[in-house]
């Protein structure tokens, strides 16, 4: 058996030693560092090489949002896949640190076995935890307003990077926006779910994705896909 190595991230001595206890229960899951700042978990990370770091937000010092880009940004920590952990269900902390490379969020209020199920999703590379709820974060963040170049990045630059997706990669990006799983626009679109997956990874390359969570913010970003407002 594989066994998923972990990370935790978080200020708080006490949410770490619960979220180990409930880990370590799990005979395929082993944690293997801890980190009370960003900095630290930066360190951590580069010394375990774990497949997953359950990242919090906000910690003093380095935030979770600096960490997760220090981790996205080093080549050697390219199997690593980072859950950021969030106590507001919308927050533009969570939007960045999709945009910087993290796989996806989880609400510390989550269950157990919603907090396994996430690990265990994010290291087999499914990346995006929740589709739905990511489009709603979104969705909800562009409706109140809120900007995407907190960071210096041009939005215009994903949009010239869709020039280079074909008619079907197109339309595959958008059902993902959608937050359809690969079954499900393999069914919409009527191919394999296989051709989707590879149409999925062509479109990851070309616009310079690491997994779908990307994918779901480079097509709102863009203007692909445009959030509606009931």
């Amino acid at each position: 058996m594989t066994t998923i190595k972990v990370v935790l991230a978080d200020d708080q001595a006490l949410l770490r030693s619960a979220f180990r206890v409930l880990v370590d229960s799990e005979p395929d899951m082993r944690v293997v560092g801890e980190a009370a700042d960003g900095a630290e978990v930066v360190d951590v990370v580069r010394a375990t090489l774990p497949d997953v770091v359950l990242m919090d937000i906000r910690m003093p010092g380095t935030d979770g949002l600096a960490a997760t880009r220090a981790i996205t940004a080093d080549p050697a920590l390219a199997t690593v896949h980072v859950v950021m952990l969030t106590t507001f269900e919308v927050d533009e902390y969570v939007v960045q640190s999709l945009r910087a490379g993290a796989s996806g969020f989880l609400g510390k209020g989550a269950e157990p076995d919603e907090l396994l199920g996430a690990i265990r999703v994010a290291a087999a590379g499914e990346a995006l935890l929740s589709p739905a709820a990511t489009k709603g974060l979104i969705t909800t963040f562009l409706a109140q307003g809120g900007s995407w170049d907190d960071d210096g990045v041009d939005p215009r630059r994903h949009g010239e990077r869709l020039a280079a997706l074909t008619v079907r990669e197109r339309e595959v990006l958008v059902q993902v926006a959608g937050g359809h799983s690969n079954d499900e626009i393999a069914e919409r679109l009527t191919v394999s779910p296989l051709t989707v997956k590879t149409h999925v990874n062509r479109a990851m390359a070309k616009l310079s994705a690491r997994d779908r969570a990307q994918l779901v913010v480079i097509a709102y970003e863009s203007g692909l896909v445009r959030p509606r407002v009931d």
